[in-house]
């Protein structure tokens, strides 16, 4: 088997001419590990196969129009499931139990972070959270958006899962840490970088399934016949650097349910 590898290094731009490239190598099936990249491909492709490996919100982003019946060529898996905003919410509290603000970093251009601070506004009156927006587009605008959260008083920053701003978490984490605002996320990256506590699929989990949609796909399932399925393994990562750094008390019976510790 030949695997054809393609990355947009975080250039969103590029997308369109990678995933054409592909389709003009007839390649059996695309991959897709974002959701821009996803649609790219979609948008290249309505014949061969795309699997969705780390794609957040596939009904949403318009990817397919169900998960249990996808229709066209797009199925896979969604990294979403019910409830995982709130649930994340609930951890940072936990981790800093004297938390009644805190600061949300969206991207308004992706329809997903919508549905995230809908979520986000049903959970935090429960915890006693007092929740701030601020809006960025591109890593540029890091910097302003951070200054809206701090001059809003929040105590902590909440960043809403996006390629974009996982593929520029340093420059972000960088920021964070100048303005003394612990960081959660949803996936490791952020918390083994310098955040504080991230909660969310196990990527490598989601990989790992994905192919074997490939393996039902190259046997001659059709995409539209596989119904997308969602997380089953999550996992709980805190970084006690970043504990420390930030002069925070985390419970320790919230580091003894955490599947890492960074020390």
């Amino acid at each position: 088997m030949l695997i054809e590898w393609r990355t947009a290094h975080g250039d969103r731009d590029r997308l369109p001419e990678l995933a054409a490239d592909l389709v003009r190598r007839k390649v059996d099936v695309i991959v897709a590990d974002s959701t821009p990249g996803a649609q790219a491909a979609k948008n290249a492709t309505s014949t061969i196969p795309i699997v969705l490996a780390l794609v957040v919100d596939p009904v949403g982003s318009g990817l397919v129009k169900s998960l249990q019946r996808p229709g066209g060529n797009v199925t896979g898996l969604s990294m979403m499931t019910p409830e995982l905003a709130g649930k994340r919410l609930q951890l940072l509290k936990e981790a800093i139990p004297s938390l009644v603000r805190v600061g949300v970093l969206r991207n308004p251009d992706f329809a997903f972070h919508a549905q995230a601070v809908k979520d986000l506004r049903a959970a935090a009156p429960t915890l006693s959270i007092e929740l701030s927006f601020a809006d960025a587009r591109t890593p540029e605008e890091f910097g302003p958006a951070l200054s809206i959260i701090s001059r809003a008083g929040a105590q902590a920053l909440y960043v809403i899962e996006d390629s974009l701003f996982l593929n520029s978490r340093g420059t972000l984490l960088t920021l964070a840490s100048q303005a003394r605002l612990p960081v959660t996320y949803g996936e490791r990256h952020f918390t083994e970088d310098g955040g504080l506590v991230s909660y969310g699929p196990n990527f490598g989990d989601l990989f790992y399934r994905s192919a074997g949609y490939v393996v039902k796909i190259l046997k001659g399932a059709k995409p539209a016949d596989l119904p997308v399925e969602q997380p089953t393994k999550f996992e709980l990562i805190i970084n006690l650097k970043t504990v420390k750094a930030l002069g925070l008390t985390v419970p320790p019976l919230l580091i003894a349910q955490a599947d890492a510790v960074i020390e």
